[in-house]
C-alpha cells in the first residue's frame, strides 16, 4: 500500500494504554506519525518508537502551542492531528484514501469526533459529536494558540465535511473522568477573569442546571444508560466547580487589596 503524502501528529503524556491503538489505525495510512510527549513516564515514548513514530519531546505550555510544535516537526504540507485517545476506522481510513485519489478543491476537512464511553466497543444510539477539522494544509490554516482550545485557525476558507467519523475514548474510567475534569477547569478558569463578577455569581446559580440539561439532553447522554447519567452528572459538576474556583480567587484578591 502506498502511504499518503500526508504527517500525522499525536500529542501524548502518559498514554501507554490507549496511544498504541491510535498510532496502529494511522501508521499504515501516512507518510509518517510523529509523537509530541510531554514527559511520558509509564514508556509511552517506547511504544511510539517501536510502532515506528517518531518521537519529539517537549515540555507542556498549552494544547495550542503542543499542536502547533507538532505542525512544525511535520515534513509535510498535509496534516491529520489525533489526539491519543482517538483511532481512525477502517470506513475513514478508506474515505481518506479516495479523497487523496482525487484533486482536493478543499484545505480543510472537518470530522465527526465520537465518544465512546468507558468500557464500551461503539458509540451510545444518537451519540452526540464534536466536529473537528483534524485533517488540513498546514499552508493555508495551523492550530490557534490558545492553551485551553486547540482549534484550528481557518479564517474564512471552506471546510468539507468527512462522512465517516473518529472515534474518541476519551476516558479509561469514571476517576480518570474526575481527574480530568478538575485538571482542564484550572485551565478554563484562567479564561473567566476577564469577565464581569456580577454574571459570573448568576451563573454560579444557573450552570449546574443548565448544565446538567445540556450535557443529558442536548447532548443525549441519556441514550447511554447509567455510563450517560453518570458521565452527564460529572461533566455538569465540573462545569459548575470553575466558576466556583474563580470567585473564590476574586474574593480572596479582594481581601488581600
Amino acid at each position: 500500500m502506498i502511504k499518503l503524502p500526508i504527517s500525522c501528529f499525536i500529542i501524548a503524556k502518559n498514554e501507554s494504554l490507549r496511544i498504541e491503538k491510535t498510532i496502529k489505525s494511522v501508521i499504515d495510512l501516512v507518510d509518517e506519525v510523529i509523537v509530541i510527549d510531554s514527559g511520558s513516564i509509564d514508556g509511552t515514548q517506547k511504544i511510539a518508537s517501536d510502532l515506528g513514530c517518531f518521537v519529539k519531546t517537549k515540555e507542556w505550555n498549552g494544547y495550542g502551542l503542543q499542536k502547533r510544535f507538532g505542525e512544525d516537526a511535520c515534513r509535510n504540507d498535509w496534516l491529520l492531528n489525533l489526539d491519543a485517545d482517538e483511532y481512525l476506522t477502517k470506513d475513514v481510513a478508506e474515505e481518506i484514501v479516495e479523497l487523496f485519489k482525487n484533486i482536493r478543491k478543499y484545505s480543510f476537512y472537518s470530522f465527526k469526533v465520537t465518544a465512546i464511553y468507558h468500557k464500551w466497543k461503539k458509540p451510545r444510539f444518537l451519540s452526540s459529536y464534536h466536529k473537528c477539522v483534524r485533517l488540513y494544509d498546514k499552508n493555508i490554516g495551523r492550530f490557534s494558540e490558545s492553551a485551553v482550545h486547540d482549534s484550528v485557525i481557518t479564517l474564512n476558507h471552506k471546510i468539507k465535511m468527512i462522512k465517516n467519523p473518529i472515534y474518541h475514548n476519551s476516558v479509561m474510567s469514571y476517576t480518570h473522568l474526575i481527574n480530568k475534569q478538575n485538571s482542564y477547569i484550572k485551565l478554563q478558569a484562567e479564561t473567566l477573569k476577564k469577565r464581569n463578577i456580577s454574571l459570573l455569581i448568576i451563573r454560579l446559580v444557573i450552570e449546574l442546571p443548565f448544565s446538567f440539561f445540556k450535557y443529558y439532553i442536548i447532548r443525549r447522554h441519556f441514550t447511554g444508560g447509567l455510563s450517560g447519567f453518570l458521565t452527564a452528572s460529572i461533566q455538569s459538576y465540573f462545569r459548575w466547580k470553575r466558576i466556583v474556583l474563580f470567585i473564590v480567587a476574586y474574593i480572596r484578591s479582594k481581601s488581600l487589596q
